[in-house]
C-alpha cells in the first residue's frame, strides 16, 4: 500500500545570494582603488594591537575625493577597543556629515604569520557600515584582503550582511 501525503506546512524557504568579485592581486584593481588600498596598508601599520598582534587598516573614499583612514585600537579592558572599519567610518561621519562614502578598502595582517586570506569586516563593523549605506541610499563597495594576495570586492555592505537591521525596524 502506498501513501501519498501532501505537505501542508506553512514553511517558506528564502535563498540569499551574495556576489563577490575576486582579484588575484592588488595590481588588478582600478587605480583609484589601489590608492585607497595603499592608504589602508599605511593605516594598518599604525594599528595598536599589543594583545591580538593582528593589525587592521581601513581607508574609505568620500564623494569629495578625500580619503579617510582608520586602524584597530585595542585596549586591555576588552572589549573597549575599536575595529579599523568603525574608526574610519565614525571619523568620516563626525567630520564629514552627509558626505557619501564611495568605496572602502580593508587590509589585515597577523604579526605571527603571513595572512594571504582576504579578511572581511566583523559583524559589528558590517552593522555599522550598513547604517551608513542605508542613510546615504547608495551602495558602498568594499574591497578587503589579507597582508598580500587576493582582494575580494563586495558591491555593497548588503552582500556581506544581507539581512541588515536598520532604522526602518524601529
Amino acid at each position: 500500500m502506498e501513501t501519498n501525503t501532501t505537505n501542508t506546512s506553512p514553511l517558506k524557504k528564502i535563498t540569499i545570494e551574495s556576489h563577490l568579485e575576486v582579484f588575484d592581486t592588488m595590481s588588478e584593481l582600478p587605480e583609484n582603488i589601489q590608492k585607497i588600498m595603499n592608504k589602508a596598508h599605511e593605516a594598518r601599520e599604525n594599528a595598536y594591537a599589543p594583545y591580538s598582534h593582528f593589525k587592521v587598516g581601513a581607508a574609505l573614499q568620500l564623494a569629495t575625493g578625500e580619503i579617510i583612514t582608520g586602524n584597530n585600537q585595542e585596549n586591555a579592558a576588552f572589549p573597549s577597543g575599536l575595529c579599523a572599519e568603525r574608526v574610519a567610518v565614525f571619523y568620516a561621519g563626525a567630520t564629514h556629515p552627509n558626505v557619501a562614502i564611495t568605496a572602502m578598502a580593508i587590509t589585515a595582517r597577523s604579526l605571527k604569520k603571513l595572512t594571504t586570506t582576504p579578511i572581511a569586516p566583523c559583524g559589528s563593523c558590517r552593522q555599522s557600515l550598513a547604517e551608513y549605506e542605508v542613510n546615504q541610499d547608495t551602495p558602498i563597495p568594499i574591497y578587503f584582503m589579507g597582508e598580500a594576495g587576493e582582494v575580494v570586492k563586495a558591491l555593497s555592505v548588503k552582500d556581506l550582511l544581507p539581512l541588515i537591521f536598520d532604522s526602518a525596524f524601529l
